[in-house]
């Protein structure tokens, strides 16, 4: 069975920085597809970063230039490393793996997802 278990989260003020790491098991994980996406109430998951096995990395248009996403496939860890924090980055991030790439970070096409963990941005 697929585990994603997300680490990480928390409170920081506008301009701090955060570093989400998940561990994922269950799966050939170094040949899998694997992303971060974030969603706030009432609105839908919003793909935010995705790297393949050989750490190429795409972003959404909203945290290009400040977060970076990579991956240690011998230990079975995505990160995420957000900086320059903003409230508007307030949300709850989850992991997602699947053996297919998700095209244009869409949540559709993701197979499995971890629990989340809250990051909150305060002005």
């Amino acid at each position: 069975k697929v585990y994603l278990v997300e680490s990480g989260g928390g409170s920081v003020q506008a301009g701090g920085s955060l570093r989400l790491s998940c561990v994922g098991t269950g799966f050939p994980y170094s040949t899998w597809y694997m992303g971060w996406f974030r969603q706030v109430p009432g609105k839908e998951r919003e793909g935010i970063a995705g790297i393949d096995g050989d750490n190429s990395a795409t972003y959404a248009d909203a945290v290009k230039g400040r977060f970076t996403v990579s991956r240690d496939n011998a230990k079975n860890t995505i990160y995420l490393e957000m900086n320059n924090l903003q409230p508007e980055d307030t949300a709850m991030y989850y992991c997602a793996a699947d053996s297919r790439r998700f095209l244009k970070l869409v949540p559709g096409y993701v197979g499995y997802w971890g629990q989340g963990t809250q990051v909150t941005v305060s002005s």
